[in-house]
């Protein structure tokens, strides 16, 4: 975990982010981390990126990315996406941090919709970006009523949200950002990562940071911190699995698979499974 003097004194000369940007940031951050699950709002700043390419995330990694760091930076856990390389070489190039593919080996890790397969570290920081960061938004439309919410901790509407589905569909469909309460007070919007990337951030050794751009908020999970998704007793929170699916590439069963076309084998297209995390996937071949 980064101490509060590294989070209040990163930061690089050649910056596109201004000093006292930057210092806006680090002390909401700090402020997230003070209170976990706790929406800190911040001046947020026009960024040379388009819309939707996780502007929040990119200003809390350019105020905390110095010199010294490795930055990875995925896309639902592919290192080579467009939206993650064009992120990189804006940050690499402005700061003059080094890059890297290895999560093992980064200091600093910004993501797009998953959290990296490897176990993080208590010395490596996970920024995810953030389209939407309020999780009442599904059932409750005023803002002063999910202040209201939150402040009291009332959340019965989500409770009976995820009932409502439960009854409907034999099983709740939410998947992409599921609700979770952080350390029993705050509820959250994990960010559209998936239901099997949840457990990883419960008693997690790293901090986790959330930017919200166009929203305005930073909101984090600290280390050591109970992160738990909202669950009837009587019906078990289930990550998605595929009874069989295995990578294509490297043979593994027990990472978070997606499916991509293939045309092996007779019959023209068919559908294979491959590891989302390509640097999990390449150790893996590697190893085996």
């Amino acid at each position: 975990m980064r101490t509060v003097t590294e989070l209040a004194g990163s930061g690089g000369p050649r910056s596109i982010f201004d000093e006292l940007s930057k210092r806006e940031v680090r002390r909401a951050a700090l402020t997230a981390v003070a209170v976990p699950g706790y929406q800190v709002p911040f001046g947020s700043r026009e960024m040379p990126v388009a819309r939707g390419w996780g502007s929040g995330g990119l200003q809390v990694t350019l105020a905390l990315v110095g010199p010294k760091d490795r930055l990875k930076v995925i896309d639902q856990g592919e290192d080579g996406g467009v939206n993650a390389s064009n992120l990189r070489r804006l940050v690499v190039g402005h700061v003059g941090c080094e890059e890297e593919s290895d999560t093992g080996q980064a200091t600093l890790i910004q993501s797009r919709h998953r959290i990296p397969e490897t176990r993080l570290r208590a010395d490596q920081t996970l920024v995810l970006q953030v389209p939407v960061p309020e999780p009442l938004r599904a059932v409750e439309h005023d803002v002063r009523e999910q202040r209201r919410m939150h402040a009291e901790a009332d959340y019965s509407r989500m409770w009976v949200g995820l009932y409502e589905d439960l009854v409907r569909n034999g099983v709740v469909t939410k998947s992409a950002g599921y609700p979770c309460m952080v350390d029993g007070r705050y509820l959250i919007s994990p960010t559209p990562i998936p239901r099997f990337d949840v457990p990883k951030l419960d008693q997690a050794e790293h901090l986790t940071l959330f930017g919200a751009g166009r929203e305005k908020r930073i909101y984090a999970v600290p280390p050591h911190t109970r992160v738990e998704p909202l669950v009837f007793e009587d019906v078990p929170f289930e990550v998605e699995h595929t009874p069989g699916a295995a990578c294509r590439h490297c043979g593994a069963m027990d990472s978070y698979l997606v499916e991509v076309p293939s045309m092996d084998g007779p019959g023209g297209v068919r559908v294979a499974w491959v590891c989302s995390d390509t640097d999990f996937c390449t150790r893996n071949r590697g190893q085996r």
